[in-house]
C-alpha cells in the first residue's frame, strides 16, 4: 500500500492513489488533471522518501471530479446581560479530487490501476 503526504489549501493530507478526498476549492474545472507538487513524504512498499521540507522530483496526480458546497456552519455570538447576538453562517466551497497517481522524478510509483489490481489479486 503507497501513499503520499501533500498540502494542499493550507492543510496536509495523507492521500492514497484510487481514493478521492474533499479539498479546499481548487481553480480548475470538472474532469481536468491537477498535479500537486508539495510532497512532504512519500511511503511505497516500505520504502520511505522524506522530503526536507518537500520530496525532490515528487508530485501527486489527481482529477477532479466536482466543485460543491460543504455543510453549513452557524457562528453564533451573544454577551450575556448586554443585548448583544450576532448570528452568522458559513459553507465552505469544496472540491472533490481523485487521486490518479503518486509520481517520483516522472516515473508513477503508485496509480490507479496497480491499486485496483492488488486489491483483486488479494481476494
Amino acid at each position: 500500500m503507497s501513499y503520499a503526504i501533500i498540502e494542499t489549501g493550507g492543510k496536509q493530507l495523507r492521500v492514497e492513489p484510487g481514493r478521492f478526498y474533499d479539498i479546499e476549492l481548487l481553480a480548475v474545472e470538472p474532469e481536468d488533471q491537477v498535479t500537486i507538487d508539495k510532497v512532504f513524504l512519500i511511503q511505497h512498499e516500505g520504502d520511505v522518501h522524506i522530503g526536507r521540507p518537500l520530496v525532490a522530483g515528487a508530485t501527486v496526480e489527481g482529477t477532479v471530479m466536482r466543485h460543491f458546497r460543504g455543510r453549513k456552519v452557524i457562528v453564533y455570538k451573544m454577551r450575556p446581560k448586554k443585548k448583544t447576538r450576532k448570528k452568522r453562517g458559513h459553507r465552505q466551497e469544496i472540491t472533490r479530487l481523485m487521486i490518479n497517481s503518486i509520481n517520483l522524478n516522472g516515473v508513477a510509483i503508485a496509480s490507479d490501476a496497480s491499486a485496483t489490481t492488488q486489491t483483486t489479486d488479494a481476494e
